[in-house]
């Protein structure tokens, strides 16, 4: 540096003809900024209303009109006119004992095999002791079974399936290879397995070894294949070491309310079980050996699993589990490659949320939602606690949250998610992303002006790649139905009608299900494909395939296993747009062995066998 150089805050004479230069060029910028400006707001105004904008509004020229906006699609509840007349017991009748404000589970399956999907709905009881009403049966499980077109007749009595239990969560899957799909329930006391016979189910719970501790509490359970030897086995989530005397003394109270349903704080924890399958219609519980054993210091399970998600997070080959657990850290059982698990959570970033805290943690469901590598973990958490989106790389085996940044985190915080799941609801190729809320306390709103008891279902759409943030939440004005707010729990999807899009069931505390049809009319094209495999996992479950067509890349896993206690159809659907062509589906099966078909037409259902090419 020169030593006469003069220093920034002197002034010299020669700066006033620089300034008046400087002047003189700023001024001609802002005319010219000016008038650029004047020019882009004149053609706004007179530009085309978006197909989105409400015409009874005019459109104002406002930085989100840039940005696209989740289309028009409305929900409408059928349940009556579809036939569904479920009455839900859950025994609360004061006493505020746990069991009663965490809901029941659902399934959407083919029980039948005549190719749409029925449903199953779980329920519970009435507390021993309790008043019986002699004049009416006792509550029992619900099975409904679809005439293809969305319409449901009760055939629970005839299935063999009016079997009265405190049912919490439902698993279906082909254990014994023989071409129907059995059913699983968890429930506060033993669990219970139902082998399906030609559409009429025998309990084998006994002689299948399933039951589990008859004083435990199951919740979330799903088939897959742990040790990839062909056949099903069956992780079943454990909640809290729990009975009624345990929940009476520990007698948790709010001020204002008095006695409440207890958070699992206060509560032992419970260990998750691994039944294999021996192939000969037996199970056996190998959850020590096979790591699922977490426990604390002083050899207190660490476990509060209300939900579970099946993943080859490594794309190994092999299936790992992801488990949601209420207010401890989250378990990520990564499969060894001999069904023998390491618990991972806290080193893939699964374990706790963003803040490093553990949540409320409820439903959960695991997807590609990106069209991409990144697979995304979506948890629904507490009130006051966002919901989680872990996101990571498929093979990576690094998580972080991106709730904010991927927009569902500040629209979910208030309220309470426990079932949720990604699915595509406009058919425009990219996962949307649905949450059920209600909350425990009938009188929380006198405590905490933001709760309310019943919640509204919420929606976020996926905006895709190009967007600030993925997801945006969709406005309740244009979901109909699925707006009401409900004391909302479990959570499933089916094609209920066979027009292509998916339709949803809600459950809820105290009150009748919803069936949600979809009325989306968009014109968008699909696709549904339906694998049958070869051997002893005939559902192909743990598949994985990559379909192709125009710019897009979908990725989909064959899985019952979603959301919070219950079940998904079987087909996979596949949202086209404007795209009439599908260029090419690829399908690894879980043996590993690979089909490629290509050039395939849209709008129907495809049913692809193993052995084709």
């Amino acid at each position: 540096m020169r030593e006469n150089r003069q220093r920034d805050d002197e002034y010299a004479p020669e700066d006033d003809a620089v300034i008046g230069r400087v002047f003189r060029r700023s001024l001609v910028a802002v005319l010219v900024v000016g008038a650029a400006v004047a020019l882009v707001l004149l053609l706004w105004r007179r530009a085309p209303k978006s197909e989105f904008v409400d015409e009874a509004e005019p459109a104002r020229p406002q930085l989100q009109d840039l940005v696209a906006r989740p289309p028009a699609v409305r929900f409408t509840d059928v349940t009556r006119e579809a036939g569904i007349d479920f009455a839900p017991e859950n025994g609360a009748r004061g006493a505020k004992l746990m069991p009663e404000a965490m809901g029941a589970g659902a399934a959407f399956f083919d029980y039948d095999g005549d190719d749409d999907p029925d449903l199953l709905l779980v329920n519970g009881v009435q507390w021993p002791g309790d008043p019986v009403d002699d004049a009416n049966p006792p509550p029992t499980l619900a099975l409904y079974r679809n005439d293809g077109r969305g319409r449901f007749e009760n055939v629970t009595s005839q299935a063999g399936l009016d079997v009265s239990l405190y049912g919490a969560g439902v698993a279906v899957g082909d254990y014994d290879a023989d071409g129907d799909l059995d059913v699983f329930i968890t429930a506060v006391g033993s669990n219970r397995l139902f082998r399906n016979e030609a559409g009429r189910f025998v309990d084998v719970t006994e002689s299948a070894g399933v039951a589990g501790d008859p004083a435990g509490w199951g919740t979330s359970a799903g088939f897959f294949d742990a040790d990839n030897d062909g056949d099903l086995d069956l992780f079943v989530c454990n909640y809290v070491e729990w009975s009624p005397e345990i929940d009476r003394a520990v007698d948790f109270r709010i001020a204002g309310i008095g006695r409440a349903y207890g958070p699992p704080r206060g509560f032992r924890g419970a260990h998750p079980s691994l039944l294999r399958n021996q192939g000969d219609g037996r199970f056996v519980d190998v959850s020590r050996e096979a790591g699922l054993r977490v426990e604390s210091a002083g050899g207190v399970p660490v476990a509060k699993g209300l939900a579970l998600a099946f993943a080859d997070l490594d794309a190994d080959g092999w299936t790992d589990v992801i488990v949601a657990n209420d207010t401890v850290q989250n378990f990520a059982f990564h499969n060894r490659g001999d069904g023998t698990f390491d618990e991972k959570g806290v080193e893939l970033g699964l374990a706790f949320d963003s803040n490093g805290a553990a949540t409320g943690a409820m439903g959960i469901d695991v997807a590609h939602y990106r069209n991409d590598e990144a697979i995304g973990v979506a948890i629904g958490n507490f009130a006051n606690e966002m919901s989680a989106l872990f996101v990571g790389r498929l093979g990576q085996l690094v998580f972080s949250d991106e709730a904010i940044i991927e927009g569902i985190g500040p629209d979910s915080r208030t309220m309470l998610t426990f079932g949720l799941f990604f699915f595509d609801y406009d058919l425009d190729g990219r996962l949307d992303l649905l949450h059920a809320n209600g909350h425990l306390e009938e009188e929380i709103a006198s405590l905490q002006s933001s709760q309310r008891y019943r919640q509204p279902t919420q929606l976020f759409w996926n905006a895709g790649p190009n967007a600030a943030k993925t997801f945006a939440a969709v406005s309740p004005s244009s979901t109909g139905d699925l707006a009401r707010p409900i004391v909302g729990r479990a959570a499933t999807y089916a094609d209920i009608d066979a027009d292509g899009d998916l339709d949803v069931l809600l459950t809820q505390v105290g009150g009748a299900p919803l069936l949600l049809r979809n009325d989306q009319a968009l014109g968008h094209h699909w696709l549904r494909v339906v694998l049958e495999g070869r051997g002893k996992n005939r559902d192909a479950l743990g598949a994985r395939l990559e379909l192709r067509a125009g710019d897009q890349v979908q990725h989909r896993t064959a899985t019952f296993t979603r959301s919070y206690q219950s079940q998904v159809e079987k087909p996979l659907t596949f949202g086209l747009g404007d795209v009439g062509r599908v260029d090419r589906l690829e399908i690894r099966w879980p043996d590993g062995s690979r089909s490629v078909l290509e050039d395939i037409s849209v709008d129907r259902t495809l049913r692809v066998y193993q052995d084709s090419r």
